[in-house]
């Protein structure tokens, strides 16, 4: 059975990209290079395909209570046109995906879900749906077939994307221009005779927008961001360099730092789990390790200069002990050495401990530090 393919994969193609397999999709590692790609994120501009991650909407009068029962953040604090980060957990409190939930409407929201984790995503939610009282008043629908989406990420994005999309959005968050939008709102803009959603998110640390439209709405934008972008130091960047960045702030990444067996609190993402709202799935597991603390606690660290970066699964040591394992780990573009993350004990975590990172069978000295690794001012 062959790979999945986005609908700019002519695009990647026509640009030269390398191609590798990321979870059933043939997706575009590098263009020219992973530094250079990030460095032109963090510096100016650079534009994502980001289609193979999974679109969920979620309907109905009873939707926000039933998104409330299975996600940890308050959904009910959202107005129309807001997202919010937040997790989907299991009855043990484990993680099944950490994703973005939009508010479109009163009564629709839409779920943006990581790639390899549709399947389960959606497996998940019909099931948590069937025993869900006043069901008949829900309606949940897998849309990720009909959607394809970018990103456009870097300080200098906010002055050209209005050229790219221009004029005001029609739905959820109302704006005059697409750069009104404030971070975390998303609104509907008509784009050459369609319409697509664009949300002031990312996933990099730097400001940005994501847009989700149709399969030729999106290879149109994709084409117009190219071109218009390009005076501003715009590049197509992959998935190298999305990790990268993603690393240097922080961001988790599932079946890196988030899994089935690895809870929220202990990822240090308790910030997106309301505890106190009414009753959801994992709730007594994360209210239990809120008062009495964890098992693990996710460390980020840095090495070094002129060490060998750390990469995933590494050993990771302190006191003559084995005590965990680098879930993340590069050589950071913007700050020239190693950085990485891992779970460790709590004692451990704290900035400023000292551990060791086995590399080739080698320990090399490194310290935990605060998050983000990485911090613009």
């Amino acid at each position: 059975m062959g790979l999945n393919r986005t609908a700019l994969f002519a695009a990647h193609q026509k640009l030269g990209a390398k191609l590798i397999d990321f979870g059933g999709w043939e997706m575009p590692v590098q263009y020219t290079s992973i530094v250079e790609e990030h460095l032109a994120v963090r510096n100016a501009a650079g534009i994502f395909d980001i289609s193979h991650m999974g679109e969920v909407t979620v309907s109905g009068r009873v939707a926000a209570d039933f998104l409330n029962h299975t996600l940890t953040n308050d959904i009910r604090k959202l107005v129309c046109g807001q997202g919010q980060y937040t997790v989907m957990c299991n009855e043990r409190g484990g993680a099944i995906d950490d994703l973005y939930a939009y508010r479109l409407s009163d009564e629709v929201y839409l779920l943006i879900i990581n790639a390899s984790r549709v399947k389960v995503d959606v497996a998940w939610l019909q099931a948590q749906a069937a025993q869900f009282p006043q069901r008949s008043e829900l309606q949940l629908t897998d849309a990720s077939h009909n959607y394809a989406a970018v990103a456009v990420q870097g300080p200098r994005v906010r002055e050209f994307i209005a050229q790219c999309i221009p004029g005001g959005s029609n739905c959820s968050t109302r704006v005059e221009r697409v750069t009104d939008l404030k971070k975390n709102q998303i609104g509907g803009f008509p784009f050459h005779g369609g319409d697509v959603l664009v949300s002031r998110t990312g996933y990099t640390g730097e400001d940005g927008f994501e847009i989700v439209g149709r399969d030729d709405s999106i290879q149109r934008i994709w084409d117009t961001l190219i071109k218009v972008g390009q005076p501003f130091g715009l590049k197509p960047c992959g998935l190298g360099a999305r990790d990268t960045l993603r690393t240097e702030v922080c961001y988790p990444l599932y079946g890196h730092e988030l899994d089935e067996d690895t809870t929220p609190m202990e990822a240090g993402l308790g910030f997106f789990v309301s505890l106190d709202k009414e009753e959801f799935m994992g709730r007594t597991i994360l209210a239990g390790q809120k008062g009495h603390g964890v098992r693990k606690k996710l460390a980020a660290f840095k090495m070094p200069e002129k060490c060998a970066p750390p990469r995933p699964h590494y050993p990771i040591w302190a006191n003559g002990a084995r005590v965990g394992d680098v879930t993340s780990g590069t050589q950071s573009p913007s700050l020239g050495v190693g950085i990485g993350m891992g779970y460790v004990p709590p004692e451990l975590a704290k900035p400023g401990t000292a551990i060791e990172i086995e590399i080739r069978g080698k320990h090399s000295p490194a310290l935990v530090v605060a998050r983000p690794i990485y911090r613009k001012f």
